[in-house]
């Protein structure tokens, strides 16, 4: 399999080019404006095939396409690789604001082409577990030490993750969506969401002025609950207190989900199924509401 790698900066050479670069059957093909970072990881994975553009690199001959630009780019790289028929994954957010996302989602299913956004967190163990687990009640956090932002970039960038997990741990349909938040000035201070539903409860919370960058989500239910704290260690309380052992071998790629989300799409591609981001979608649309919330003009 051809595939395109197009923007190559910090996720994409900490995440995602250890895992597709080990990937048995894959040739990786790189695309980026910036010469020095092609040449650097041209010669560090030994790619020989690298491009400044998308408008000089064979399009026609990619079997398909991971996005990790900027998000301001996102867009137009999307829709270029979409209109050449390409299976493309790009990096959360789709755009960063809900019609241009929806356009886009569109015109995935116009021309019946794969389109995944790279919600990896679904994918990471310690947390796709808790799908088998009691869920009246999930509280997650995902907090900055001192980095209060503009609303828009803070969300959509950002929170998002957030947004997504709830979503994705919800047990039942989202029947009330909640935003609230803190603004000193300009800035985004912090944001949380409350989805409520049929018998559960989820809230998620981002301090921007917390003094620590962590993240941990806890599952409640049945007389139970589970702790996950940076999306490695598990703890269990069931009327005590136990460790859930972990393999402390596996690398950050797999404890954070970016090994089997890579191979879910990879898969797909190989199989010819076309992948749908209108899940995906409603995520954005979570965080558009946050956003004009946030704003004061929803």
């Amino acid at each position: 399999m051809r595939i395109a790698l197009v923007g190559l900066g910090d996720i994409a050479r900490k995440a995602y080019l250890p895992v597709l670069s080990a990937t048995a059957g894959v040739e990786l093909v790189l695309i980026s404006r910036n010469a020095a970072a092609r040449d650097e990881i041209g010669e560090k994975y030994r790619i020989g095939e690298r491009y400044p553009d998308l408008g000089s690199a064979p399009l026609d001959t990619l079997d398909a396409a991971f996005v990790h630009a900027a998000t301001s780019a996102h867009p137009a790289l999307v829709e270029a690789l979409l209109r050449a028929d390409v299976p493309t994954y790009v990096d959360k957010p789709l755009a960063a604001d809900l019609a241009t996302c929806e356009a886009l989602v569109a015109l995935a299913e116009e021309r019946r082409c794969s389109l995944m956004v790279g919600f990896n967190r679904r994918f990471a163990p310690a947390y796709a577990a808790l799908l088998d687990a009691p869920r009246d009640l999930i509280v997650m956090e995902k907090n900055r030490a001192n980095l209060p932002g503009e609303p828009r970039t803070v969300v959509f960038d950002d929170f998002i993750h957030v947004v997504d997990t709830l979503r994705a741990l919800a047990p039942g349909p989202v029947l009330e969506a909640v935003p609230h938040r803190k603004m000193v000035g300009a800035l985004l201070h912090h944001v949380a969401l409350t989805l409520r539903g049929d018998g559960f409860l989820a809230t998620g919370i981002m301090n921007r002025m917390s003094g620590a960058g962590e993240e941990w989500l806890e599952a409640m239910g049945g007389g139970s609950k589970i702790r996950v704290e940076e999306l490695t260690d598990v703890t269990q309380f069931d009327g005590g207190r136990r460790a859930i052992p972990r393999d402390n071998w596996k690398p950050v790629t797999w404890t954070r989900g970016f090994e089997q989300i890579c191979a879910a799409f990879l898969h797909s591609v190989r199989k010819g199924e076309v992948l749908s981001a209108r899940d995906a979608l409603a995520t954005h649309q979570l965080c558009e509401t946050i956003v004009q919330s946030v704003e004061g003009t929803a």
